[in-house]
């Protein structure tokens, strides 16, 4: 069937249940109005009658007299004699300035849905339409035996992980599945290749501290025993690669779930200024040795975890403690840009970096001054844990620096999660 025979038979069915669906609302306004007006009426000479003959009987002669609407009036005869004559025309004029609004509204209501109605419902219809196109093509389609041979055999002759070939029959028809299986072989060497990386990495980070503890146990072994300057220096240094192992298993096995989607957010709304001055004060408290001072404008409240965005910061801070020499100022500010974007920062008075540098902070295992790095302890992977974090609140990072000036790192967070 052609594309324009299959959106006329679209368009015909779409008519077609517009029509039932106009009917049923005309149906349905038409008894509501005589069922409500019906009711008024009835309640009205109800009560008519009990406030002049004291009480209802029902075996009465009753006439109401509509038109003209201005002389209306009802009447009522008893058995005994006694009539009433109600003048009605102030009734009906009530009723008639209410049921005219109410009928025009319902009228343009129904106006409404014939004229919109079948173009939404044609959008409703699009998918199944698809399907049904889809569906009608593959049953016309004839698939040749050889050719899906041919495509097994392509298949089975790529390596998975190892080659950057992609299959390629030559055959106009079997092309997207080609360009499917090429996308899916793509994803994987790439997951692949992230894999490998990873444990090459966290293989060679944690070769260095072994051998630290390996060389201090050897020199225990052979003069610890007698000399205790050797025995306390060998106890101080094993005990603190074991910390810096026991922090780098812990930052690995983070990435790790990480990579593997098993960290997931615990998102809620809080006030960001309430977690920036949490991680201030307890600042101060752990570290006497730096100058902290902390900068807010507003009450900033966002949607995000709290748990993971105060790592964050933690982290951020970590690094500029690591490289301020003592004394120094570290500076901490929340804000929104222009954009309306949240943001905080965490600015140091150190070492700084050069431009290049900048690029690869949040590399696995990039350091900028490995000697410093090794003195100071770190492991290469915070700020990388801390741009996973960042990332899957669908922000992103600013990083201002300027070496022997300073550092000055900015988390930015999407309008849509602050409130």
């Amino acid at each position: 069937m052609s594309k324009k025979k299959q959106n006329k038979k679209v368009t015909s069915i779409a008519i077609k249940l517009n029509s039932l669906f106009v009917s049923k609302i005309f149906s349905k306004f038409l008894l509501l109005d005589m069922f409500l007006l019906a009711f008024v009426i009835c309640y009205w000479c109800v009560q008519g009658e009990i406030n002049y003959y004291g009480e209802f009987v029902p075996n009465t002669k009753r006439i109401i007299k509509f038109f003209p609407i201005e002389s209306a009036t009802y009447t009522v005869t008893w058995t005994n004699g006694k009539t009433m004559v109600k003048d009605a025309s102030s009734f009906f004029i009530a009723i008639k300035k209410i049921l005219v609004p109410t009928l025009i509204f319902q009228g343009l209501l129904i106006l409404k849905e014939i004229v919109f109605g079948t173009s939404k419902i044609r959008k409703t219809l699009k998918p199944l339409d698809e399907i049904a196109e889809t569906a009608s093509r593959l049953s016309n389609m004839t698939f040749d035996e050889e050719k899906v041979q041919n495509l097994e055999e392509a298949i089975s002759k790529i390596s998975p992980t190892t080659s950057n070939e992609k299959i390629h029959t030559g055959d106009s028809e079997l092309q997207g599945l080609e360009e499917s299986i090429n996308n899916l072989l793509d994803r994987m060497r790439e997951s692949y290749r992230q894999q490998a990386r990873f444990v090459s990495d966290a293989s060679h980070e944690l070769r260095t501290p072994i051998s630290v503890i390996q060389g201090y146990a050897n020199m225990l072994d052979r003069w610890g025993k007698e000399d205790e300057k050797i025995l306390n220096e060998s106890i101080v240094a094993i005990k603190s690669e074991a910390e810096n192992m026991k922090n780098l298993v812990e930052q690995l096995l983070f990435l790790a779930r990480g990579i593997n989607g098993k960290t997931q957010l615990n998102c809620k709304e809080f006030f960001l200024n309430d977690m920036m001055n949490e991680v201030f004060e307890e600042s101060k408290m752990i570290d006497e040795n730096h100058i902290y001072k902390y900068e807010e404008n507003e009450k900033i409240k966002i949607y995000g975890d709290e748990a993971l965005l105060k790592q964050t910061a933690r982290i951020l801070i970590e690094n500029a403690v690591k490289y301020t020499d003592k004394g120094e100022l570290i500076k901490f500010k929340i804000g929104k840009n222009k954009k309306e974007e949240v943001y905080f920062y965490i600015q140091d008075s150190g070492i700084g970096m050069n431009e290049k540098d900048v690029s690869h902070i949040f590399e696995r295992f990039f350091r900028a001054d490995t000697a410093r790095d090794r003195k100071t302890g770190g492991t290469g992977l915070g700020l990388s844990i801390a741009k996973w974090i960042i990332d899957k609140h669908g922000g992103y990072f600013g990083v201002l620096s300027r070496e022997e000036i300073g550092t000055r790192i900015t988390v930015f967070l999407p309008q849509n999660n602050s409130h």
